[in-house]
């Protein structure tokens, strides 16, 4: 038996089968594409509700136009800066993929910015700010982490620039139109909803929490501050945190994914920025003073970046030169 178990050891050991080969891991998705996605998809379906049951009072053709609008200026705007800048388009290169991506950006931006503005039978203006919020992200940008990126929100831009050139007869969209045709209960149900998925949105994809907080932390201590010092009633500054106009530009306006900070405590700065503004613009009568004061804080932002940018090159002209060698015929003529 001891011969046996001794034979068997030694007995050369058949070959190992081939190891199976290592599955394809398959790659994350892009948490930008998907906040994108569920915005366009979020602001779709509103518009569908607020023109079917709620009570949105633009001519119903109006979404329509202004979302063509948005994609032909995007289109024409990427277009031309590839060829300023030699590169392919980004809605080229990966089919219909790529073009769909390309343009969620423009269909959000052209959906909010005639969902929220009234201007009569006249569609131009809300083409105007379309044109100027889809425009915005080509033309004002700045050097941020190494890179040229637009500061300025396309959206709230858009809806500024047109408040600012026709507001003889263009202004805000009534906040009664998002519960105008519902009954008690879904007047209370729409601002949840909408509070709902917006902060699932901004908690699990675009990581704007710390910015919400800021925002709505700073707006509720500037309405006590303004009711101590200049006797606002506390009542109508607090109030405005119950409507539905102002739960919309909380989780879908102010959190914009790419004009904001992504450092958490940067983020609650530039909320508590935009609700000090806000304050300051109220004690001076400003109206519509939710988008400029997010307009002003956004400016504000990107020309700190470019001070920043020219700072750092000074810095770096000034290390290279102290660094550079002394000339010999100099160095003699100094002698």
């Amino acid at each position: 038996m001891t011969a046996t178990v001794q034979q068997s050891a030694a007995a050369p050991s058949p070959a190992a089968p081939p190891a199976a080969p290592a599955a394809a891991t398959k790659p994350k998705p892009d948490p930008r594409y998907i906040a994108l996605r569920n915005f366009a998809i979020s602001i779709s379906v509103l518009n569908v509700f607020g023109y079917a049951w709620l009570g949105f009072e633009q001519p119903w053709l109006w979404p329509f136009l202004a979302v063509l609008t948005g994609y032909a200026t995007e289109i024409g705007f990427e277009t031309l800066s590839a060829w300023v800048y030699r590169r392919q388009p980004k809605y080229r290169g990966n089919g219909v993929r790529g073009v769909y991506e390309a343009l969620l950006p423009s269909h959000i931006t052209a959906l909010a910015v005639n969902m929220l503005l009234y201007a009569n039978s006249q569609f131009w203006p809300v083409a105007f700010g379309v044109v100027v919020g889809v425009g915005a992200k080509h033309v004002l940008q700045a050097p941020i982490n190494g890179r040229m990126r637009h500061f300025m929100n396309p959206s709230n831009f858009g809806i500024t620039a047109v408040l600012l050139c026709f507001s003889h007869w263009c202004s805000i969209a009534p906040p009664y139109q998002f519960s105008e045709n519902a009954n008690t209960y879904f007047r209370v149900m729409i601002p949840l909803i909408i509070a709902v998925s917006g902060t699932v949105i901004n908690a699990m994809l675009t990581k704007k929490v710390s910015l919400i907080v800021g925002w709505m932390g700073g707006f509720a201590i500037q309405a006590f501050v303004r009711h101590w010092i200049w006797d606002v009633s506390l009542f109508s500054a607090l109030g405005a945190m119950t409507g539905i106009a102002f739960v919309l530009f909380t989780n879908y306006m102010i959190t914009d994914p790419g004009t904001t900070p992504f450092k958490a405590r940067n983020q609650f700065m530039f909320g508590s920025s935009v609700a000090l503004v806000y304050a300051i613009m109220m004690q001076f009568n400003v109206v519509y003073t939710l988008f400029f004061a997010t307009t002003a804080v956004c400016a504000l932002r990107g020309a700190g970046w470019w001070v920043a940018h020219f700072l750092g090159k000074a810095k770096q002209r000034r290390a290279a030169t102290a660094d550079r060698p002394v000339n010999s015929n100099t160095a003699a003529v100094a002698v």
